[in-house]
């Protein structure tokens, strides 16, 4: 697994840049969106009322071709969306970038509404219906049939990353996060999560795009409204530090935050790397996915599906995310501590340094400061060194054994990891930093302490819903791109890869597990920015033509 985590972490710096390299790929979503932001005049803004009309069923017509309804699209897209990095993506990005992360999440989302439009516009315009009468679009189809034949590798490119990120982000993630949570808050065995979880996944996936529909339509309104609600609550409770709150963010968005808690406090470029980075993750901007849930919507009218997509990111982010990412900072844990004890050899993350070792700016770790030698443990207690998890030193670290009691005795170390003893199987007890799903139920633990200690099973049940609506709907999305490469009839070979990695997503590490996830992201992202700005004038027309028409409500 550390191998493997390795490579992941090398194969994102590559696509990502950091810390190699530049952030080309930060730079070209930013970049990509604005130009479309302005390329179509704030379209975000000017036709915001319009998406939100057409959600509401007032233009449906149930004589148009496709699957779904616009709501039934929009809830599958959200269902992919507003997941996972809507709980423990933001609670990332802030241990690792600060404050200031939130504030490039909020950028991204913005120009995001507008690269949704884009993409969901295209999606609808070129997609095609397949012999079995099922509707089949997205960044594949678009780039094919609108940019023309010779554009077919990179179609074939993109579906081919598509499929992956189907594997990873959009369903390893979940499944990870699913039994990482439950681990923490129920003590769960991660395989039983990942048991549980495979067995609903596959039995909704296995329906279709129709079931797909239905079940997402019911879970996203009730998992957004149940997160929302805790979320706002504990945000009234906290008013008076809202306005230093926001105004932290801002101030460490282009200077960031003295190192506090875990990494916060790295470079500009290290804390707007991972705001973009987590905002994609989050709303799926420029990322091509949501489009091919949009194609399967029943409309004749390619603009007005875009209206209802560009929904998509304000919701994710500007609402969700939002919450999320004030309700850690107003609570305070992004800072703290909170005591906790891992099995060391079952737990990853756990790296002892020199006792007079520091973590550099970023959380780079020179390779000097790994301890390699024995440890002595008196009562629990070991001096010479200091322990690092969650990128953060642990404070007042003890060895324990199983059952509690202090270890006497000494372990070896090689190269920073402890080596598990063979007789005394220990644990480390101590003050460590959260991260992930963990540190947002913190968050809502101590914000609704008021009214007991309860708050964290709402991440608890949120984590649940999400992760699962998430895989349901990212399983659509490799079902498409599947179809586009090799024909519907390898489908149920896919759904079974798919239902596999879902359980071996729960059992692996979380540094494993993102960082094939990032790769996925950005390599998907990159075919479909391209195509954006070859086919923007294309959209333009389009947004004209529909918009010059009186838009006649049917209902």
């Amino acid at each position: 697994m550390e191998a493997l985590a390795s490579i992941a972490n090398r194969l994102s710096s590559l696509v990502w840049g950091w810390p190699d390299a530049a952030p080309i790929l930060v730079v070209v979503l930013l970049l990509t969106g604005l130009i479309t932001t302005l390329y179509l005049g704030w379209i975000q803004v000017r036709r915001f009322r319009h998406g939100v009309d057409v959600v509401r069923g007032r233009y449906d017509n149930p004589d148009d071709e496709g699957d779904i309804t616009h709501f039934q699209a929009l809830s599958t897209a959200l269902s992919a969306t507003v997941g996972i990095g809507n709980i423990a993506g933001v609670a990332t990005a802030i241990h690792y970038g600060g404050p200031g992360a939130l504030f490039w999440m909020w950028v991204t989302a913005v120009f995001g509404m507008a690269l949704k439009f884009v993409e969901c516009t295209l999606a609808m315009k070129y997609r095609t219906i397949l012999p079995n009468g099922e509707a089949a679009g997205g960044p594949m189809y678009y780039i094919e049939r609108g940019l023309g034949p010779k554009w077919k590798p990179l179609a074939v490119f993109f579906a081919v990353c598509a499929v992956i990120s189907s594997f990873g982000s959009g369903n390893a993630v979940q499944a990870f996060t699913m039994a990482d949570q439950l681990r923490s808050d129920l003590m769960i065995p991660t395989w039983g999560t990942g048991a549980i979880t495979v067995v609903i996944v596959g039995s909704v996936i296995l329906g279709g795009i129709k079931r797909i529909g239905r079940v997402t339509s019911k879970l996203a309104p009730i998992m957004a409204l149940t997160y929302v609600a805790g979320g706002l609550f504990v945000l009234l409770t906290h008013i008076p530090s809202l306005p230093g709150t926001f105004a932290l963010i801002v101030g460490s968005a282009f200077e960031p935050a003295a190192k506090l808690g875990g990494f916060a406090g790295g470079t500009f470029i290290f804390m707007l790397t991972w705001g973009v980075k987590r905002g994609l993750f989050s709303n799926e901007s420029g990322q091509g996915s949501a489009p091919i849930a949009h194609a399967a919507a029943r409309t004749g009218e390619p603009v007005r599906e875009g209206v209802v997509a560009m929904l998509g990111p304000f919701i994710d982010t500007l609402v969700i995310c939002s919450i999320t990412g004030l309700v850690i900072l107003s609570t305070g844990v992004w800072t703290d501590r909170k005591e906790e004890t891992v099995r060391i050899g079952t737990q990853a993350g756990i790296t002892v340094l020199e006792s007079a070792a520091d973590i550099a700016v970023n959380g780079r770790i020179s390779e000097e400061s790994l301890y390699t030698g024995r440890l002595a443990s008196v009562h629990g207690l070991v001096e010479g060194a200091q322990f690092v998890r969650n990128h953060s030193i642990i404070a007042s670290p003890r060895l324990l054994l199983r059952d509690g009691t202090p270890f006497d005795g000494s372990v070896e170390v090689d190269g920073g990891k402890i080596v598990p003893g063979s007789i005394h199987p220990l644990e480390l007890a101590g003050e460590m930093a959260q991260n992930g799903s963990p540190l947002t139920a913190w968050a809502f633990q101590r914000g609704l302490a008021p009214l007991g200690d309860w708050g964290h099973f709402i991440v608890t049940f949120a984590v649940l819903l999400f992760g699962v609506s998430t895989a349901i709907s990212w399983s659509y999305y490799g079902d498409r791109a599947t179809t586009y490469l090799l024909g519907s009839r390898f489908v149920l070979p896919y759904k079974i890869v798919f239902l596999a990695m879902h359980f071996l997503g729960a059992i692996v590490s979380l540094e494993f597990v993102w960082g094939f996830g990032d790769v996925a992201l950005g390599l998907m992202a990159f075919p479909n920015l391209l195509a954006i700005i070859l086919l923007l004038p294309k959209v333009r027309r389009l947004a004209a033509d529909y918009f010059s028409r009186e838009q006649v409500p049917r209902r």
